[in-house]
């Protein structure tokens, strides 16, 4: 029912029951100004947790003139039908807005936004093209596989426990000393990646599922637009990412494939921010990221301002907002400053190439090889090459203390790894200071001695003062260096180019600091273990362990390289 008290200037409605084509009631709470002159334009967003975390953005939001709708996914809250993550969230969506459209007290204008999961609904709800949808802001939407490149992490079980049930469990998902040592008692034990949903205490029909489709296949791709339905999308967007957040990727590639598919003129009304911010952060802005903290002008941007000034302009025939100068607004780290583009390839800088180059002894960073500017030219028979060793059954990187990763984000856990054998290049000191922008990228030629591994290429920037500070990293699952929608094995002992895309970086690089690159086969309790067998990997158990022998080449026919693009 409405609120009663007469002096709220927002009507706050419980339990309203939007109908879906399947006859499914999706619950969902509505705030809408009380006093009003007209019809309203409507916003919306599609919500797998409790509607009462955005009560404060929805309360400005009708305020400030607008109908918002909280409405909880089908089979959480008070919504009706089975939960199942993402996949219903598309024409679920689209219905909920030709509901809104359909109202006495609306204009017929619907706009949606939402960030991370809720994100990844709005380009779901995209797809479908409903006809009232009239504007959109998908914020850090995650990629469309929840794999980091067709790989599985046991937290994703930790995400779910989350929405066990109907209701929230944000002290169970919180509680880092249980997921720790639940991680740990995976890790130690060598269980298959299948079991862990059990051993958490949280068996997981979806977790499950997403496990029966490893590849980027038909599966996935039906939560994404494809061609043709980026091809007819005519709803101007706002996209927001950060340069630590782990779903910057998918961001700038759901953007890319937008601006080379949709129409010039609604592609013209595309725009892109990505700030000096991590997931968590997009959503709501802070001067702190990655163990640094960035200048004042990092935060003159609030997110919740911009979308509501965004709407304004696409909804309601506003100025377009002023912190939108061009259609690309990106942070320059070191600089700090805030700089404009009409495109994003306009900022990119040419790459300039950083060969890999060692006496074959690059095993750490006091015996490291070196990041050259000059090509190899000894021949492959002549070459040093640098070599590793994973053994899927060495526990030890598990004795890092667990007080030193409780309090860093998921990517950055990922990037610790402090034990085990792994390969390091360092560049010479940069003789000026030096502008990074666009994507560092790596082609390293490697062998191996088994069917399968994974791999994890990692860069640094290594301040004067001997400061490590994490710039980005990419993974690969060797069976997928071709392609991530076919596995195919490894021939023992071939060696193949293996390349590696890092985020996107706009930064300085200080005069009198230099880069750090590590090669090396992930194997820490954060990650599903690859036993190296060329089996399916979640089903995988010490018992299939086969240890890997790596080496990776940089002679004159293999010449893995560094590209950064520098001045």
């Amino acid at each position: 029912m409405a609120a009663e008290d007469s002096d709220t200037d927002v009507d706050l409605t419980w339990g309203v029951k939007i109908p879906m084509r399947d006859g499914v009631l999706l619950n969902a709470t509505l705030y809408r100004p009380r006093a009003t002159n007209g019809k309203l334009p409507a916003l919306f967003r599609m919500n797998p947790y409790t509607p009462d975390g955005y009560h404060r953005q929805a309360m400005e939001l009708a305020r400030h003139g607008y109908a918002f709708a909280a409405v909880d996914v089908r089979g959480r809250g008070n919504s009706g039908g089975t939960f199942m993550p993402f996949f219903n969230d598309g024409q679920d969506g689209a219905d909920v807005v030709e509901w809104l459209a359909k109202q006495p007290w609306s204009n017929g204008k619907v706009g949606m936004f939402g960030e991370s999961q809720l994100g990844r609904a709005v380009w779901s709800v995209l797809k479908g093209a409903p006809p009232h949808l009239v504007s959109a802001a998908p914020l850090s939407p995650g990629y469309p596989l929840l794999f980091w490149k067709n790989i599985l992490t046991p937290d994703l079980v930790q995400d779910l426990s989350m929405m066990a049930g109907v209701t929230n469990n944000a002290n169970i998902l919180g509680d880092d000393d249980f997921w720790l040592a639940r991680f740990r008692e995976l890790y130690l034990q060598h269980l298959p990646l299948r079991d862990f949903d059990r051993l958490a205490g949280f068996p997981s029909a979806p977790f499950q599922k997403f496990l029966d489709h490893p590849t980027q296949d038909a599966f996935w791709n039906s939560l994404v637009p494809d061609d043709a339905e980026y091809a007819r999308m005519p709803q101007p967007l706002l996209s927001m990412t950060g340069q630590y957040d782990m779903h910057e990727e998918a961001t700038i590639y759901v953007y890319r494939q937008h601006l080379r598919l949709a129409r010039p003129e609604v592609t013209a009304q595309h725009y892109l921010v990505i700030g000096p911010w991590d997931h968590q952060s997009v959503a709501h802005p802070r001067r702190e990221a990655g163990g640094l903290t960035f200048g004042p002008a990092s935060i003159v941007m609030s997110t919740p301002v911009l979308l509501r000034e965004w709407f304004d302009y696409t909804m309601r025939g506003a100025a377009r907002p002023a912190f939108l100068q061009k259609r690309v607004a990106y942070y320059v780290i070191g600089a700090e400053e805030w700089r404009y583009a009409d495109n994003l390839d306009d900022i990119m800088k040419r790459p300039r190439k950083l060969f890999l180059t060692s006496t074959g002894e690059a095993g750490d960073v006091f015996h490291s090889g070196r990041l050259a500017t000059s090509a190899p030219v000894t021949a492959a028979n002549g070459a040093a090459a640098d070599r590793w060793t994973y053994d899927p059954l060495d526990t030890r990187p598990a004795e890092v203390d667990a007080e030193t990763v409780s309090d860093v984000n998921t990517s950055q856990r990922y990037a610790l790894n402090l034990y085990g054998e792994r390969a390091v290049y360092h560049s010479e000191p940069f003789e000026k200071a030096t502008e990074v922008i666009g994507n560092p990228r790596l082609s390293a030629w490697i062998s191996m001695d088994v069917r399968d591994t994974d791999l994890d290429a990692t860069l640094y920037l290594i301040l004067a003062n001997g400061t490590s500070v994490l710039l980005g990293q990419d993974y690969l699952r060797a069976r997928y260096r071709h392609s991530q929608s076919k596995e195919e094995l490894v021939e023992p002992g071939a060696v193949e180019r293996y390349d590696f895309t890092f985020p996107f970086e706009a930064r300085v690089m200080p005069r009198g600091s230099r880069l750090r690159l590590v090669v090396r086969s992930p194997n820490n309790i954060y990650w599903e273990k690859n036993y190296n067998s060329g089996g399916e990997v979640s089903r995988e158990s010490g018992k299939d362990a086969h240890t890997a022998h790596l080496v990776l080449y940089h002679d004159a026919v293999h010449p893995s390289a560094l590209e950064l693009p520098a001045d």
